[in-house]
């Protein structure tokens, strides 16, 4: 058995640095190739080793790692920051599902200033929260034991997110969950310093980080219909 993702080489970051400064389309043709071999293809080594590791303790994550890894284009039509790149590389692992919904997930990228670990769901659609809600109202002593388990508190330190500024619709001021159903996002999210990204230190973190959020991964997408095998 191969041994897992060591690290990044240095290259990486430094293309990402460089990228920062020459985020153009012309910079990046002409660098291109450093871009596939540097930072493409050991994302995509890395993605495949985690996603080895999420079969065996996630199994209705969706592993591939074509799927898993965010394109590196910016989609600007919508955005008034026309710069056409990313200056991250990042990678999520969603349910397999044949629905296109928004789906509670563990994701991670790697910037120049750090790496970033998280989990959860960051910007659910309507329908999504409002069975999310539901879900918790009825769920709320499970979810507050979820919340409350050492690794994620070790890890994450809690929940975090928006909080609705009002009780949401179709719940009292007076409901026992109250704090708990004015989220409308539901993440959990550590940074490490860039350093990590090159050393198998990151490998470790980023199992870590997925094992101990995948009981509120799971939690949340209970109600929009995920069952684990």
């Amino acid at each position: 058995m191969n041994a897992p993702f060591g690290g990044f080489p240095p290259e990486t970051l430094k293309f990402l640095r460089q990228l920062k400064r020459n985020n153009n389309r012309e910079w990046f043709g002409q660098h291109k190739a450093e871009y596939e071999n540097n930072v493409k293809r050991p994302m995509l080594s890395l993605v495949e080793d985690l996603g080895g590791v999420l079969q065996g303790i996630a199994p209705e994550m969706n592993t591939d790692p074509k799927r898993a890894m965010f394109r590196i284009y910016r989609d600007t039509r919508f955005s008034p920051d026309k710069t056409p790149y990313k200056t991250q590389v990042a990678a999520h692992f969603a349910p397999a599902s044949p629905e296109k919904r928004t789906y509670a997930s563990l994701y991670f990228h790697l910037e120049p200033g750090g790496v970033l670990i998280a989990a959860g769901v960051y910007m659910p659609g309507a329908a999504e929260l409002r069975e999310i809600r539901s879900y918790i109202a009825a769920h709320a002593k499970e979810l507050r034991v979820i919340l409350r388990g050492a690794r994620l508190r070790r890890f994450y330190g809690g929940l975090q997110g928006e909080h609705a500024k009002r009780p949401p619709r179709g719940f009292l001021p007076s409901h026992p969950a109250l704090d708990l159903l004015r989220y409308k996002q539901f993440v959990l999210w550590t940074e490490k310093p860039a350093s990590v990204a090159e050393s198998p230190e990151l490998f470790r973190l980023l199992v870590e980080g997925f094992v101990a959020a995948i009981p509120l991964v799971r939690f949340l997408n209970k109600p929009l219909g995920i069952v684990v095998p």
